[in-house]
């Protein structure tokens, strides 16, 4: 399947340069008490980051089958409330700092107009081999225009 073929179930990035991907909690994602356990968090984020550049045109099977890969190097997570089974939150992803290996991103979770957790995000670009690298220029360009720091 080409990334036209592909559905568009990955969120939207809207024209300020904030990507919103929907996530349902599933009971996979929460501990005895029927909240969600603060790892799912993260795993939201990860699909959140992933979609976001999916929708920018960058894939990681390709970048992949380039020799280049991402590796969080620094993620800090405010949890504000819980969520719970069947809740259908959100994940805003957008980018703050672009630099020459790097990518700044950060990520709020909400729920409706609750605000559940906020990550601040480092990834690098790396090569296969763990040596880094610099960011693709389609990754370079996600942070043109946008506010630094």
């Amino acid at each position: 399947m080409s990334g036209s073929d592909v559905p568009q179930f990955g969120g939207t990035l809207g024209a300020d340069g904030v990507h919103r991907f929907p996530v349902r909690v599933y009971y996979e994602d929460t501990d005895f008490s029927g909240a969600v356990y603060h790892a799912a968090y993260v795993k939201f984020c990860e699909r959140g980051r992933t979609e976001f550049l999916r929708a920018a045109g960058v894939h990681h099977s390709v970048l992949a089958g380039e020799g280049v890969a991402f590796a969080v190097t620094r993620i800090e997570m405010d949890f504000k409330r819980a969520a719970r089974i069947d809740d259908v939150l959100s994940v805003a992803t957008s980018v703050v700092t672009v630099s020459g290996a790097r990518l700044g991103l950060i990520q709020i979770i909400t729920r409706g107009d609750d605000v559940i957790a906020e990550a601040q995000v480092t990834v690098a670009a790396i090569t296969t081999d763990g040596r880094p690298a610099r960011l693709p220029q389609e990754v370079k360009a996600l942070g043109a225009g946008r506010p630094r720091g």
